[in-house]
């Protein structure tokens, strides 16, 4: 075979090597063989009680409820009661939630708020006591009405609330606005949950 031959393989096999090495880091797959974060031997999961640092009273036996129902229906991690009997742990800290006014009438009257839930999630191996994985500021953000007007009856999003369009007539703003908000509180601790699943489950 011809020198320039020769280099012109070399340099293709080279060429191909980095593209693959850039595809494994980059496009979301893995070699074979690579260790997983979490352990292979993991079978059991506890969710501890989170910090509560907002202001909403039980909202950490809240949040640990979803986080227990979206374990313990979906698996295939097993749910336990005491921390002794897991394998790994979740734990976390509910910061302060944050409420801004996003819409107003013309009369400077709130018709929709946002809400954040902001949390800090760590999970850790029981046995020896290692962080496997931690995250600061995971951010969950929805919207919720402040007026009767801001609720338009006819959306899609209007059917899953828990008012009907007889509440919204008969309802003060205040009492609309309550009970939107704590509905927007436990969807945001659903899809917490949710997501954190995920991000579990995709380490494992």
């Amino acid at each position: 075979m011809k020198q320039s031959q020769k280099r012109r393989r070399i340099l293709t096999v080279l060429v191909a090597a980095g593209l693959v090495i850039q595809c494994g880091s980059g496009c979301g797959y893995r070699f074979a063989g690579e260790s997983s974060l979490l352990p292979k031997d993991a079978q059991t999961i506890f969710v501890e009680p989170f910090v509560n640092r907002s202001r909403d009273v039980g909202m950490d036996k809240e949040l640990a409820t979803a986080l227990r129902s979206e374990f313990y229906r979906r698996g295939p991690l097993r749910l336990v009661d005491q921390s002794d009997l897991a394998d790994v742990i979740v734990s976390g800290v509910i910061r302060p939630l944050e409420t801004n006014v996003t819409s107003v009438n013309g009369s400077d009257e709130t018709l929709q708020y946002s809400t954040a839930m902001i949390l800090d999630v760590t999970l850790r191996r029981r046995e020896p006591n290692t962080v496997l994985w931690h995250a600061d500021g995971l951010r969950f953000a929805e919207l919720y009405a402040g007026s009767r007007a801001a609720v338009l009856t006819t959306s899609s999003d209007f059917r899953t609330r828990t008012f009907n369009s007889a509440d919204v007539g008969r309802l003060t703003d205040l009492q609309l606005t309550e009970s939107d908000r704590s509905y927007t509180r436990n969807l945001l601790m659903e899809r917490f949950a949710q997501d954190l699943y995920q991000r579990i489950m995709e380490i494992f």
